[in-house]
């Protein structure tokens, strides 16, 4: 089998399996609807993941690189502070609004909270890799435009008050999606929270007017 072939049969398992996880939940889920969905024998899905459990395991990490990815912005010296950010903030909150994405959230949220020993290994690899938002607010400071703080806390507070809006109340209540108007609500309000406490001098936060 040719390495191309195998990276489509690869790909085509995990797609399967985010689809029928997302469907049916994990315990429900099993390696013979995967291997069905996929459209490959129980044996191929067998020779790329050893398990069920390792399975769930790249789902998750896929979830988690995602959500990196979509506020992987490296820093402009030459932006203004409010408009890197508010454009960081923004994609986030539309990635954010991807029903497929929340739906695999929650499913995995409630598993690792009934077996948090499937988080181990997770939560190890994802400690291995520094955030978008934590690089950003590090280069920031480098440069002498925000504060020298903790970044993960900043990073941390920064995130809630996306998701306090944007992915708690949908994965943990079922409330709708922010619109449109009410993400960019959200982005500029977090914007104007962040720089206000940790921006060194006082910044423009009318982008408008930028």
């Amino acid at each position: 089998m040719t390495l191309r072939l195998r990276d489509k049969k690869h790909q085509a398992i995990l797609d399967a399996a985010i689809d029928t996880f997302r469907q049916q939940g994990y315990e429900l889920t099993s390696m013979d609807q995967i291997a069905a969905t996929a459209n490959v024998s129980k044996r191929t899905v067998y020779n790329h993941f050893p398990s069920k459990e390792k399975l769930f395991a790249e789902i998750l990490m896929h979830l988690w690189e995602r959500s990196a990815a979509s506020i992987d912005f490296q820093y402009q010296p030459t932006v203004s502070l409010a408009k890197q950010l508010h454009a960081m903030l923004l994609n986030k909150l539309n990635f954010l609004a991807d029903t497929t994405f929340l739906d695999l959230a929650r499913m995995a949220m409630a598993e690792l909270i009934h077996r948090p020993d499937r988080a181990q290994e997770i939560v190890c690899r994802m400690n291995e890799k520094e955030g978008g938002l934590g690089g950003w607010i590090r280069s920031a400071i480098e440069h002498q435009q925000l504060k020298p703080v903790d970044v993960d806390f900043a990073a941390m507070q920064l995130e809630g008050l996306v998701k306090s809006f944007a992915f708690w109340p949908q994965v943990t209540m079922g409330q709708p999606i922010p619109t449109t108007e009410m993400r960019e609500k959200i982005a500029l309000s977090a914007v104007t929270m962040f720089l206000t406490h940790y921006a060194i001098s006082p910044v423009a936060l009318d982008l408008d007017q930028e």
